[in-house]
C-alpha cells in the first residue's frame, strides 16, 4: 500500500507531538505547584505586618510569644512544602507517565490492575511501615513538635534533633540519641511551644517566717535574672505561688518565673543559686 509509510509517519509525529505536550504541560504544573507551595510556605511567619503593628504600639510579652509563634509557623511550613512538593512531583509525574504509556497503545488497565494487587500486597506486608508514615505526617500538619523542643515521647526524654516521616530521633541529657518510630509514639509533651516556666522549689523549717522567705526569694531571684544577663529570656516576673507541701520535717516553698521555650533550665539554676545565698544571708533556715 503506497500510502501506508505516510500513515505511520503521521501517527508517529502525531504521538510525539502527543507526548511532548504531556511532558511539557507535567513540567510546568509541577513548576506552578512548586512556586504557590513555596509562596504560602514563605508567607506563614506574616513578618511585614506583625512588625509594623508592633513598632507602632510597642513590644510586649505578648508580641514575643506571638513572634516566636510565627517564626515556628514559618519553620513547620517549610518542612511540610518539601513534603507536599515531593508528593505532588510523584503524582504529576506519575500520571504523565501513564499518559505517555497510553500515547504508544499501551493497554493501561493489566497495568493499573497489577500496581493495584502489587499495592494491596505491599500494604498488608508493611502495615507498620505505613502507620510510620501516616503518624508522621500527621505530626507534621499538626506541629506536634520540631527540631530543637525538649519532648517527652515516653520511650525518649530529651531534645529533637531530627523529623522524619518514618522514625523521630531524640538526643536525651546523657547524650544518647534514641530513634523512635512515629507510629510507636502514643502522647508527646512538649515543652518547647508558647512558653516554658522556670520552678525553684525552696525547701524550709516549719519555723520559718514564710512571708518574709518569699519575699526574700522573690526578690533574690529577680535579681539574679539581671546579674546573669537572663532578662531577655524572662517574660514575667519571678512569684511565689506559696507552700507546695507540707511535712513533719519541712515545708517547700515554690516559686517560678514564665521564660522563652528552652531558657527554663538556665533561668532556674541562676535563680537557685541566688535564692540560697540571699535565705542563708537572712539566716533563714532551709530545711536539710
Amino acid at each position: 500500500m503506497p500510502f501506508t509509510p505516510a500513515l505511520t509517519l503521521d501517527a508517529l509525529v502525531h504521538t510525539g507531538v502527543a507526548v511532548a505536550v504531556i511532558v511539557v504541560v507535567a513540567v510546568l504544573l509541577r513548576f506552578v505547584i512548586n512556586r504557590v507551595i513555596g509562596h504560602v510556605a514563605n508567607g506563614a511567619g506574616v513578618p511585614g505586618l506583625l512588625s509594623l503593628l508592633r513598632r507602632r504600639r510597642g513590644v510586649t510579652d505578648a508580641d514575643r510569644i506571638q513572634a516566636f509563634g510565627s517564626a515556628r509557623r514559618a519553620q513547620r511550613a517549610r518542612t511540610v512544602s518539601s513534603v507536599i512538593r515531593n508528593a505532588a512531583s510523584i503524582l504529576i509525574f506519575g500520571t504523565a507517565f501513564m499518559m505517555v504509556l497510553g500515547q504508544f497503545g499501551v493497554n493501561l488497565a493489566p497495568v493499573l490492575a497489577s500496581a493495584g494487587v502489587v499495592g494491596l500486597a505491599i500494604g498488608f506486608g508493611a502495615q507498620n511501615l505505613v502507620k510510620d508514615f501516616l503518624s508522621g505526617i500527621f505530626m507534621l500538619l499538626e506541629d506536634q513538635y520540631g527540631v530543637g523542643d525538649h519532648v517527652d515521647l515516653g520511650d525518649a526524654v530529651g531534645t529533637i534533633e531530627r523529623v522524619g516521616l518514618r522514625t523521630t530521633t531524640v538526643r536525651d541529657v546523657t547524650g544518647m540519641v534514641w530513634y523512635v518510630r512515629n507510629g510507636t509514639i502514643e502522647r508527646v509533651g512538649n515543652g518547647s511551644q508558647d512558653h516554658a516556666v522556670a520552678v525553684l522549689d525552696i525547701p524550709l523549717a516549719l519555723d520559718t517566717d514564710v512571708t518574709r522567705a518569699a519575699t526574700l526569694a522573690e526578690e533574690a531571684a529577680d535579681a539574679a535574672i539581671d546579674e546573669n544577663g537572663h532578662r531577655g529570656d524572662v517574660l514575667d516576673k519571678p512569684q511565689v505561688l506559696g507552700v507546695e507541701s507540707l511535712s513533719a520535717s519541712g515545708m517547700t516553698l515554690r516559686l517560678t518565673a514564665r521564660t522563652k521555650p528552652g531558657r527554663q533550665w538556665a533561668v532556674q539554676r541562676a535563680m537557685t543559686e541566688r535564692v540560697v545565698a540571699a535565705l542563708r544571708a537572712d539566716e533563714v533556715m532551709l530545711a536539710a
